[in-house]
């Protein structure tokens, strides 16, 4: 077989780089025929570096761990006299510093280092055992094979992926289960809502897909980010951190949190990172639009893909700290109104971003394993829009100072509310202090079910408790005013809001209750502003639909509960896409002027599809599903748009539906052709500019 080289007449004599003729050696120069790479989904390479379940053709392994691979030669192979080599090359320029790797054949591997060893010869075929270092590089390596006399190129390449599995790998996660959950399942949950009203969402992660390997190293390479940095976990995760999203590098996905996606998606109707990766790596254009659980999402698919061990987390209650204060401030006027123009901090009824698991060894000890990395653009890390990776550890303890960002993941979970009042004389002074409002019920999908687990433990102290209360002084000590914390005011009048859950529903009369309860021996007058805003998700006011002003007097040791009730009229036409809203009461005790001021994030459900499959699902076999939606708004949905997908069920199809009259029920059927046998979920969504975040799930059994 003629090989690449220099010299006309010559092929296959060319036994360097650099094209010296090679020596004649009895029985001819030894060249290379053919490579097999053993590449095979239901081969050993794959089963044994658990990358079988990759819709690729590729040799796909782990870093740490060895593979075989076949060569058939143009004679037999003599060890004594004979030289072969591996070349491996990484990235556009591969020179030095593990982008180019020359692989030697050795006898028997002696250390941490690229090597190859022959485990079998017969007659002209050896197999060769492979290993790489348990800090390779990650990413497609282009393979030659140099004998004494030429050089062979195969025709595919080797893709190198981190190795959970691999106790010496920055990113070894000892527990199987962990690792099926956090590395191997391409399905999960995601949180959303408040925490009085959290809400499942299914989500594909689909990074075994096909197209979603090539995808994800595609990112590597658009990011421009060197290859020789692809073997650290804590460079790769800050590199997808960014790419994700688009702000400073035309990256995956463009955020929109405006309410107005008509030349895009909505936010709310994907169901899965596939379809957005997969449009992202064909047009090479940011694909619009997502929010924060979106950008999660695909940081879960593209870092799982990868092989670092990735989870989505929701931080209920999550704090927006825009001056580095480490605290979360609101300002009112002189009569206890807030001043919306100066109030810059925002507290998100949600918002979701990843946990990654690695060591930490350019930290001190004990910073690795959970690291806290959010690719949601909120604020720029060393000048780009990326946050993490923060050691949970870190954060915890209020160390804010550690690599990376850990302030402004310690402000999201552990800031205080603070209440500031403008003064006459145009200063402000801070009137009141909430402990435990920021990073509630901080969620993430249990591992090998669909339960979630409450991981607040792992970010903060148990609120109030004195390890607490240190982790929020020793954090503030590093903020914008650490001279100006103080946190204790006493109280005998308290404030709170409750919701009855079952009765917030879109398009009905929202019923809230004010409590009041007097903690004194003495009578206690109270005048109290309060008012209804419509939401952002992300704590931002969009307008305010009610305002009231209650005065009352409390009896000693007296609790009253004062119904306040929000009517559908005065919302309907000012809801935004996750149908949140917010009560702010401030106001204060006549006797003792002691202030009172809380804010109280709740949210209107929608309803969900009611989805059933018409007979049994069989591999390969047509199955029809009946989709069943009731409009609740007295007012016609126009252009929905019905978006079904599910693995092994169905490739992601759009069906436009057009009008759903008011309180109109509509029934949709959708056939399809299983592709995988066991359980499924079919998931469903809707696109639509009246009617957000509408969804529905569905179990469904291939036989």
């Amino acid at each position: 077989m003629c090989t690449v080289g220099r010299f006309p007449g010559h092929c296959g004599v060319i036994d360097d780089l650099y094209g010296t003729p090679s020596m004649v050696y009895p029985g001819g120069p030894l060249s290379v025929l053919s490579v097999d790479l053993l590449q095979s989904k239901t081969g050993r390479n794959r089963t044994e570096h658990h990358t079988d379940r990759y819709q690729s053709d590729d040799l796909i392994v782990r870093r740490g761990q060895s593979f075989e691979i076949e060569i058939e030669l143009s004679r037999a192979f003599k060890p004594n006299t004979d030289q072969l080599q591996l070349l491996l090359n990484l990235g556009s320029v591969p020179l030095s510093r593990g982008t180019f790797v020359s692989v030697p054949l050795v006898s028997g591997f002696q250390g941490n280092y690229w090597e190859a060893k022959i485990i079998l010869q017969a007659n002209n075929m050896i197999t060769l055992s492979v290993i790489s270092p348990s800090n390779a590089l990650i990413g497609q390596y282009e393979l030659q094979i140099k004998t004494g006399g030429s050089i062979f190129k195969t025709e595919s390449d080797i893709i190198l992926l981190f190795n959970p599995w691999c106790p010496d790998d920055a990113v070894f996660l000892g527990n199987e289960d962990e690792r099926k959950e956090y590395v191997l399942n391409d399905m999960g949950t995601i949180y959303m809502g408040n925490p009085y009203q959290i809400e499942e969402r299914m989500w594909i992660f689909g990074q075994f897909n096909e197209g979603i390997l090539a995808a994800c190293l595609f990112l590597l390479k658009k990011s421009q980010a060197p290859a020789s940095g692809w073997g650290d976990p804590v460079n790769i995760t800050r590199v997808v951190s960014a790419i994700v999203n688009c702000n400073d590098d035309e990256g995956v996905l463009i955020g929109n949190w405006s309410g107005m996606y008509a030349d895009g998606t909505s936010p709310s109707a994907w169901n899965s990172s596939v379809d957005i990766l997969m449009q992202y790596h064909d047009k090479k254009v940011p694909v619009k639009y997502g929010q924060c659980w979106v950008f999660s999402g695909i940081t879960t698919t593209v870092l799982r893909c990868l092989g670092i061990p990735t989870r989505s987390v929701t931080n209920f209650s999550s704090a927006h700290d825009t001056d580095n204060s480490l605290t979360t401030d609101v300002y009112v006027d002189e009569n206890m109104r807030p001043i919306k123009s100066l109030s810059t901090d925002s507290i998100w009824n949600f918002h979701v971003w990843n946990d990654c698991w690695m060591a930490r060894p350019d930290l001190p000890s004990g910073m690795g394993g959970w690291q806290a990395v959010d690719a949601t653009p909120q604020e720029t890390s060393q000048g780009t829009f990326r946050c993490g990776p923060a050691p949970l550890s870190a954060i915890r303890e209020g160390l804010v100072y550690v690599k990376y960002d850990a302030a402004f993941i310690f402000a999201e979970v552990n800031s205080d509310r603070i209440y500031w009042q403008k003064k006459p004389d145009g200063t402000f002074t801070q009137i009141s202090c909430e402990k435990n409002v920021v990073g509630q019920k901080i969620s993430t999908k249990a591992v090998g079910c669909y339960r979630r687990e409450d991981i607040t433990h792992l970010y903060k102290h148990p609120e109030g408790s004195e390890a607490e209360r240190t982790a929020v002084k020793t954090a503030s000590r590093y903020g914008s005013r650490p001279n100006t914390y103080s946190c204790d005011v006493d109280k005998d009048v308290t404030l709170n809001i409750e919701i009855n859950k079952k009765e917030l529903q879109i398009g009905q009369n929202a019923q809230l209750t004010i409590i009041l309860k007097n903690r004194s021996l003495e009578r206690r007058s109270i005048v109290l502003y309060c008012q209804v805003a419509v939401m952002y998700y992300t704590g931002v006011q969009k307008s305010i639909v009610q305002r009231d002003e209650i005065s009352l007097s409390l009896r000693p040791n007296e609790e009253r509960k004062l119904d306040h009730p929000l009517l559908y009229e005065k919302y309907k036409d000012q809801l935004v896409d996750q149908a949140a809203l917010m009560l702010t009461a401030t106001g204060q005790v006549t006797e003792t002027k002691q202030v009172l001021a809380t804010q109280f994030n709740f949210r209107l459900r929608t309803p969900g599809f009611i989805i059933t499959p018409l007979g049994d699902a069989v591999l390969g076999r047509e199955l029809a599903v009946k989709i069943t939606f009731k409009n609740p708004l007295q007012q016609v949905l126009k252009n929905t748009v019905f978006i079904i997908t599910g693995l092994g069920l169905l490739n992601t199809t759009r069906v436009s539906y057009g009008e759903i009259g008011s309180l109109m029920t509509i029934n949709l059927t959708v056939k399809f052709k299983p592709t995988l046998p066991g359980s499924r979920k079919l998931l469903v969504s809707m696109d639509c500019q009246q009617l957000a975040k509408v969804h529905g799930v569905t179990d469904i059994l291939v036989q």
